[in-house]
């Protein structure tokens, strides 16, 4: 079930009866939920910590409690447990064992970014945490900059300045963004630009990343090609994001083609 990304006040009524019926609560964070229950005037049967170390290990007890006819209800610190947070696997295994899976809506930090961003939201891709390195990282930031539809990423604070510079190198200047941080709190704030130009500030709190869609751009260039013109502009001393981004707009090739070719041969 979803809960509060920040303001107390956007939990769910249903959410609190359903929270104050059941048998255990799995949460992130005990601390954390345990306040959330006390502003909700519940006083919760059992608590269990889920988190991404200890989810599997929580399998046996919540099968347990479902099988003995009593009901779990799962939760993590802010939003939408298994949205980039715990809770899917436990889904997945109260299913397999043929047990009513049902879910309480509520805050998402996802669709209110969306929402306010200011992209076209009739069409739009989560993609959650981008991977933190290698290949993996290298081709999730590909399909990135060819997407079509209006994109939401989430970033902790401290890998905040690192993921904008990739967005921009994979991405060029020119591409729409809204950045969110600190949502339905105190200090909410949201940035609005181009990779280009904007501004987060000093990276603090969670953040939520909205990039417009791409426009599709013909590809009138072969590999072969660009390889030679990335070539050219790398002997020349420019570095792989700014060789990259000339040759795409030099060929109209699109900037992830390009980008990836480029990494390949400055290895």
């Amino acid at each position: 079930m979803a809960t509060p990304i920040g303001n107390l006040g956007d939990l769910p009524p249903r959410a609190v009866e359903v929270l104050a019926s059941v048998a255990l609560v799995c949460c992130e964070d005990t601390r954390r939920t345990g306040k959330l229950l006390q502003h909700a005037g519940i006083r919760a049967e059992r608590l269990a910590v889920c988190n991404e170390h200890t989810e599997y290990e929580r399998i046996g007890d919540v099968l347990d409690v479902l099988g003995s006819g009593l009901d779990v209800a799962v939760v993590s610190d802010a939003g939408t447990p298994g949205i980039s947070d715990p809770g899917e696997r436990l889904v997945a295994a109260a299913i397999e064992a043929e047990h009513v899976v049902s879910a309480v809506p509520g805050p998402a930090a996802s669709t209110m970014a969306v929402t306010i961003s200011g992209f076209p939201s009739h069409r739009f891709v989560y993609e959650g945490f981008l991977p933190r390195k290698g290949r993996d990282r290298t081709d999730r930031l590909g399909e990135v900059a060819d997407e079509t539809r209006t994109i939401v990423l989430y970033e902790a604070p401290h890998r905040m300045q690192r993921t904008m510079a990739d967005l921009l190198a994979v991405c060029g200047p020119d591409r729409g963004v809204a950045v969110s941080r600190e949502l339905t709190k105190l200090h909410e704030e949201t940035v609005r630009g181009t990779l280009g130009t904007i501004d987060v500030g000093e990276p603090r709190g969670e953040y939520v990343i909205v990039l417009a869609p791409v426009e599709n751009a013909p590809v009138d260039a072969s590999d072969d090609t660009v390889r030679a013109l990335l070539a050219d502009a790398l002997e020349a001393g420019a570095s792989t994001r700014d060789a990259a981004a000339t040759v795409a707009e030099q060929t109209g090739r699109r900037r992830r083609e390009v980008y990836q070719l480029a990494v390949d041969l400055d290895r």
